[in-house]
């Protein structure tokens, strides 16, 4: 479970780096978000996302559940203990919940740059439409008599407004896409850290594993020499 959370982490850090800069990595990239958002696409993505969502919510619910436990037994001191099972298990249920957290937070933040290239892609054809329309006023304007020149001074006038008002349009949408940008930066950074986590809980395991077959070997061996 762990290594496909993984592996999905990393697969959608890779596309969200490729939406972040303007490659033909990026085309590709937006081709197939294109595709996925069709048909019966974004159904098998909600399924996805609830499933993860039901998961996740089990980790969250597993781990009350040991935390609750270990409140109960209380020491000679007052005072819950875990046992290294415990222990381990709670480390477990901790790192699958942060996968899947930021799992669901890296495919949030891939739709909305996937919607904010497209916004802003959609913002500068207008804008060049609306620059050629203006510039061939201007030259009818040169042509034209005095009342048409009036009739497209004013259409000039209104198109220069509309052209403001896809200026400061764009300039939003690139604010945005800069903070998704920041973020989903943020978040492969914190999976990286999680990778090393993990690796670490994976030896912490191994060698609580080894003390615990000590451990028994040696009851064994007192039982033994108890029962000769």
């Amino acid at each position: 479970m762990i290594q496909l959370m993984f592996t999905v982490l990393t697969a959608e850090a890779a596309v969200a780096i490729a939406l972040l800069f303007k490659t033909p990595v990026r085309k590709l990239a937006m081709l197939g978000l294109d595709r996925l958002k069709r048909g019966r696409g974004p159904v098998m993505v909600r399924t996805v996302a609830a499933t993860v969502l039901v998961v996740l919510a089990s980790s969250v619910h597993s781990m009350n559940k040991i935390r609750g436990r270990a409140a109960g037994e209380l020491d000679g001191a007052g005072a819950g203990t875990l046992t290294p099972t415990d222990q381990v298990l709670l480390a477990r249920h901790l790192l699958e919940a942060s996968l899947m957290g930021y799992s669901l937070f890296l495919a949030l933040v891939i739709d909305r740059l996937h919607n904010y290239i497209r916004e802003v892609r959609g913002l500068k054809r207008n804008l060049e439409a609306a620059s050629k329309l203006n510039k061939t006023l201007d030259e009818a304007k040169l042509l034209g008599s005095s009342d048409e020149s009036k009739t497209y001074q004013k259409d000039i006038a209104s198109l220069t407004e509309e052209i403001k008002k896809m200026k400061r349009q764009l300039k939003e949408k690139a604010n945005e896409a800069k903070d998704a940008e920041a973020k989903a930066l943020a978040a492969q950074k914190q999976s990286e850290g999680l990778m090393i986590e993990y690796n670490h809980l994976v030896e912490d395991n191994k060698h609580l594993h080894d003390q615990l077959e000590s451990a028994d070997l040696t009851v064994s061996r007192s039982d033994g020499k108890k029962n000769t």
